[in-house]
């Protein structure tokens, strides 16, 4: 665990760069022999954002897990420089020989051929259309859209071939695109859930230094159904003794803004997330460090994790099953509970490829 005083990255949720899975060297910062340098601590508190070519030749995943409600997604951008501290897209990093910690959010890599990569993809003569999601792994509208704008354009293709998608993101910057957002809505193709944690504007900060805050959020499904588009809202992660208190005004501020259901997931500390999250809540929340991690146990077995299908979004005990009810109770109250209807895949129309060869059939 890191010397919660010392100095540390501005408006980065990790301090720390936790070893990956797959190195076999472990190194450790000597910053004894730094003692008394405010220059040297000063510069390593400005942790820039660097963004890296991802040259990947796909851009669409497939899931197989059966706690995931699609099968395709999209994801522009790896690493979010968001910088929330229980991200578990965390571990992803480790793949790209990076770590979980600041590597994350700030090694960001950008897939910039996606909106090529998407139409060859749905350009293939086998694709038979269903939902693809916007924000499977990472967030699409995270900074780094502001700079590429691939979300934008991405949504420019689907647009183009009537491709039904969700949209999944605790950025207002989707309101961006409500311009072509609308377009799709008229025909029912497009749907977009806000992440909302929390309401606290403070805790908001120091849990997801670089998302929207949660008034920006609230705003944006507001407009986002001012606009005709369906929105939902997504209370995740519930952390238990921290924001699951909140789950009742969460709701109805929902509510109020627009939504037109809700859910949620529970925290999951998988893998090198769990050293991130736990030096971030020693850091950040001491006094609240003891009940939130023993309530963490009491959801997932006496462990701080699950990776079991079925109960991993949940949990299990009495504690996630009064979380279940309030959360069930108060989403009844505010008319949250319903399901939006599926999203129309009988106007898809297969577009010409990156290439411009045209269909013979």
């Amino acid at each position: 665990m890191s010397d919660v005083n010392l100095p540390g990255p501005k408006g980065r949720g990790s301090w720390i760069n936790p070893q990956s899975r797959f190195e076999r060297r472990r190194t450790e910062d000597d910053l004894e022999q730094v003692e008394g340098d405010d220059e040297f601590f000063e510069a390593r508190r400005s942790v820039k954002t660097l963004y890296l070519s991802d040259e990947t030749l796909s851009i669409v995943s497939e899931n197989s897990s059966p706690d995931i409600p699609f099968r395709y997604s999209i994801n522009p951008y790896r690493g979010c420089a968001h910088g929330c501290s229980y991200c578990y897209a965390r571990p992803t990093h480790e793949y790209l020989g990076m770590n979980a910690g600041l590597d994350f959010e700030s090694k960001i890599l950008v897939k910039h051929r996606a909106p090529e990569l998407l139409r060859d993809w749905l350009a293939r003569p086998k694709y038979e259309p269903e939902t693809i999601v916007f924000s499977g792994v990472t967030d699409c509208y995270q900074p780094a859209e502001l700079d590429f704008q691939l979300t934008r354009r991405c949504l420019e293709v689907v647009l183009e071939a009537r491709q039904p998608i969700g949209i999944i993101t605790k950025n207002a910057l989707v309101t961006r695109d409500l311009d072509l957002l609308r377009k799709m809505a008229v025909h029912n193709l497009a749907r977009v859930t806000l992440s909302v944690t929390t309401l606290e504007p403070r805790l908001a900060r120091e849990m997801e230094p670089r998302t929207s805050s949660p008034n920006a959020r609230l705003r944006a499904i507001s407009e986002l159904a001012d606009a005709g588009v369906p929105a939902s809202v997504m209370i995740g992660p519930v952390i238990p003794g921290l924001n699951d208190v909140e789950l009742p005004r969460i709701l109805q501020a929902a509510r109020d803004a627009g939504a037109m259901t809700a859910s949620y997931i529970l925290l999951r500390l998988p893998l090198t997330v769990r050293p991130v999250f736990l030096e971030w809540l020693e850091r950040t929340q001491p006094a609240a460090r003891d009940r939130v991690v023993s309530r963490i146990r009491s959801v997932r077995g006496g462990e701080l994790s699950d990776s079991q299908f079925g109960t991993r979004m949940r949990g299990e005990g009495a504690i996630a099953k009064q979380i279940e009810q309030t959360f069930r109770v108060f989403s009844q109250k505010y008319d949250l509970d319903g399901d939006l209807p599926e999203l129309d895949t009988s106007q898809f129309q297969r577009p010409r490829g990156s290439s411009g060869q045209l269909h013979l059939f």
